[in-house]
């Protein structure tokens, strides 16, 4: 599998970061705010153009001047090692602003710390009037750091085809190439979790021993152990699976050190790439905010979603259905994705997981044919109080993974985020959608 490219975006607080990240990345994903400082994680998003694919990275500002003092060291590493790992990175200066002492720290940290193949290009931004553009670039220029320097407007879309064109032709430029998806490529499977719950001891229970002896996993006790992602090859029944051991993903007041921060950054990126999440919980500890959190960013990123819950043989025969059932109830907002106890130690239940797999796999590429959608549809909202969805005039899935159905109604602002969970939850009873989710868009009828 050839890899995905990064994007790092950085510059100083307040210079639009998040703006260019949610303009790119065609959604609303990064926080935006007037307050310097409000993005702290990084965030990450897929982006896909005619010419190339990659991974974009929205970090924190560089260089001071966020309104938080107690997280800024920590912001500031953590876009540091965005730099460090980023195949290309995106600076951004505030073209309504002079330049400032930060902004030049910023450029000497470039000249000294990133990797010297690594190129990057300089966005100014917030240029919202195309007439001064030309008026203010030649300051820019004397800064000697760029192989391109582009004009933006974020909100106004001014220079964002540029600036992709840009980075499409850097990347290529690098030997990086649209990656296409092959018709029976094995699936990939991200293992996530937080540290310690046993993801390297669940790929390695899967490989044979002629893998083993080759190649065994690196297994610790102690949390943090796996730094990268290692991808490993699973046959099973004559189908390859691609299973990705990442490194946990560590709430960010745990992560202390560098390696850390790596590792967070690499597992964003890992469950960026794969098709189906394999949420890896232990059986003998509560489910945390952490263990939710992850699960939602699976969710949100439109990946099958396969809940293994490690360690029941610590697990009382007698407690067992009670754990299952605490876990699900802490999971509610995900029941749409299979349990299954396992136990990478005794190797119970494992086995298992391949068929889950597969189901998942299917049910993310599925397709309802119209025709059928339509009285499926009709059956459901008969009786119905929202007069909205009864006077819907069409219903369709888009051609996309995961199986996104488009609603067209009158007015899409009257059908309350209530109703399509009920649409939801109803579909989910009529066709087999188990471990993937579904995404509703309503759009006015012309």
């Amino acid at each position: 599998m050839s890899r995905l490219p990064t994007v790092a975006i950085i510059g100083k607080p307040n210079t639009g970061k998040s703006t260019l990240f949610n303009r790119l990345v065609g959604r609303r994903k990064a926080i935006v705010s007037d307050t310097p400082g409000t993005t702290r994680d990084q965030i990450a998003a897929r982006v896909r153009t005619p010419g190339m694919d990659f991974l974009l990275i929205d970090t924190g500002g560089m260089g001071g001047g966020t309104e938080d003092k107690d997280l800024e060291d920590d912001v500031h590493r953590q876009s540091f090692l965005a730099l460090e790992n980023a195949d290309l990175i995106l600076f951004t200066i505030n073209g309504k602003e002079e330049l400032t002492s930060n902004d030049l720290e910023i450029v000497s940290i470039l000249r000294r710390s990133r990797r010297t193949h690594v190129p990057v290009l300089l966005a100014i931004t917030q240029c919202d009037n195309p007439g001064e553009i030309d008026t203010i670039l030649p300051q820019y220029y004397e800064l000697d750091i760029a192989k391109e320097i582009i004009a933006v407007s974020a909100p106004h879309k001014i220079g964002i085809e540029d600036l992709l064109k840009a980075i499409e032709k850097e990347l290529a430029s690098l030997h990086f190439t649209v990656q296409e998806e092959v018709p029976g490529e094995a699936p990939r499977i991200a293992i996530i979790g937080k540290p310690n719950v046993g993801k390297s001891s669940l790929v390695n229970a899967f490989m044979s021993e002629t893998q083993k002896k080759k190649s065994p996993l690196l297994v610790s006790e102690k949390a943090g152990t796996t730094r990268d992602t290692t991808d490993t090859i699973i046959r099973f029944h004559e189908q390859e699976y691609l299973f990705m051991d990442t490194a946990g993903l560590a709430r960010r007041k745990q992560t202390e050190s560098d390696i850390e921060i790596h590792a967070s950054f690499r597992s964003m990126k890992a469950l960026e790439m794969c098709d189906i999440a394999v949420l890896l919980l232990d059986a003998t500890a509560p489910v945390s905010k952490q263990d939710k959190r992850i699960a939602h960013m699976a969710i949100a990123e439109g990946k099958g979603l396969i809940i293994l819950v490690n360690k029941i043989d610590l697990t009382p025969q007698g407690k067992r259905t009670e754990t299952m059932e605490e876990i699900r109830s802490e999971l509610s907002f995900c029941t749409f994705a299979p349990l299954l106890p396992c136990s990478t130690a005794t190797r119970e239940g494992l086995l298992k997981i391949f068929e889950l797999i597969e189901t998942v796999d299917r049910n993310r590429r599925r397709r309802i044919p119209t025709k059928a959608l339509r009285e499926w549809f009709e059956s459901v909202v008969h009786g119905q109080q929202t007069q909205a969805l009864l006077k819907s005039k069409f219903i369709t899935q888009a051609d996309e993974v995961p199986p996104t159905f488009v609603l067209f109604v009158k007015d899409p602002r009257k059908i309350p985020v209530s109703r399509l969970k009920f649409l939801e939850n109803r579909m989910r009873e009529t066709f087999a959608f188990e471990g993937t989710p579904i995404r509703w868009v309503t759009k006015e009828n012309t």
